[in-house]
């Protein structure tokens, strides 16, 4: 799967990932430089792991996007 960025500014928010739609409104207790994952399960039913880095401006980008493999119940 191809990863767009924007503006050299991190990957490209999906339906999901926390920056789909603008920046979280809420407040962040981490430093700036610290990263942090999220999981969820996207449009097409895809496990997906993001890894976020929160700006000097307290803003969030995505670093790192990856795919899981959709497990069936007794692989």
């Amino acid at each position: 799967m191809k990863r767009r960025r924007t503006n050299g500014r991190g990957l490209e928010p999906i339906p999901g990932s926390i920056t789909y739609g603008g920046q979280p409104r809420t407040k962040l207790t981490k430093s700036p430089g610290s990263a942090f994952p999220h999981d969820f399960i996207d449009q097409y039913g895809r496990q997906v792991e993001e890894t976020y880095i929160i700006q000097p401006d307290r803003s969030l980008i995505i670093a790192h996007r990856q795919y899981k493999p959709i497990r069936f119940f007794g692989d």
